[in-house]
């Protein structure tokens, strides 16, 4: 028990770090870029997303997925942590583990695997945070930081590409003085609706895919919750 519960520490101490390595490439000042201040309009109009993160620092890989309905007031996110190493003292611990937490205005909910739910513990509430960040169009720290891009990059424009099917526009940002290792940043915003639907960072070779702008999130409630958002029509 006590293993499974190192192992998880350490993949959720990863999953922080790749948040912080992000937020980190943004320390110095730069030129803004006006292109990206559409995206940035564009933002302020997203009730609702999806959030792909993968990574794979050391012999780890590591994905986690977010998902944030502002209407409904839910944020869920999954967390999945895979051991690849070879060296046999690190493969002493689980190879394969996966965690849930779901965030219902200011309840919290969890489980590790597929095992039920537990919960209706009182937390802050991510939901208010996170959507408001979006409506006041300032950094959530899920959505790439365009706030901070047109503050302090130096923004270049890239290629055309595909990203699951939506045409977008790669955009290289580097942050000069920026921490070793995370000054090379790329954005790809959409051509019809300049909302981001990549970002790719140095560090880890950290990759996000954003997809389902304003669309239902569905996924598995617990019991209490699906009850709750039935009885009230927001289901």
């Amino acid at each position: 028990m006590n293993g499974r519960y190192s192992v998880w520490v350490g993949a959720r101490l990863v999953a922080a770090a790749i948040i912080v390595a992000w937020a980190a490439s943004y320390l110095t000042p730069g030129g803004g870029e006006k292109e990206f201040q559409k995206t940035l309009e564009a933002m302020k109009q997203v009730h609702s997303f999806r959030m792909a993160i993968s990574a794979t620092p050391y012999s780890q890989r590591n994905d986690f997925l977010w998902e944030v309905d502002c209407n409904r007031n839910f944020v869920h996110h999954r967390d999945h942590y895979v051991n690849t190493c070879t060296d046999p003292p690190a493969c002493t611990q689980q190879s394969d583990m996966s965690r849930e937490e779901l965030d219902w205005a200011v309840y919290r909910y969890e489980r590790v695997d597929d095992s039920p739910w537990k919960g209706g513990y009182v937390a802050s509430n991510q939901t208010k945070y996170l959507c408001g960040h979006l409506a006041e169009g300032t950094d959530s720290n899920l959505m790439p930081p365009i706030a901070t891009m047109i503050k302090r990059g130096i923004i270049q424009k890239g290629d055309k590409k595909k990203v699951n099917g939506v045409k977008c526009r790669e955009w290289l940002v580097t942050m000069k003085g920026g921490t070793s290792g995370l000054e090379h940043d790329t954005v790809c915003l959409g051509l019809k609706d300049n909302l981001p639907y990549e970002m790719t960072v140095d560090w880890a070779h950290s990759r996000a895919v954003f997809s389902d702008y304003n669309k239902a999130i569905e996924f598995d409630l617990p019991a209490d919750v699906a009850r709750a958002t039935s009885a009230s029509g927001s289901n």
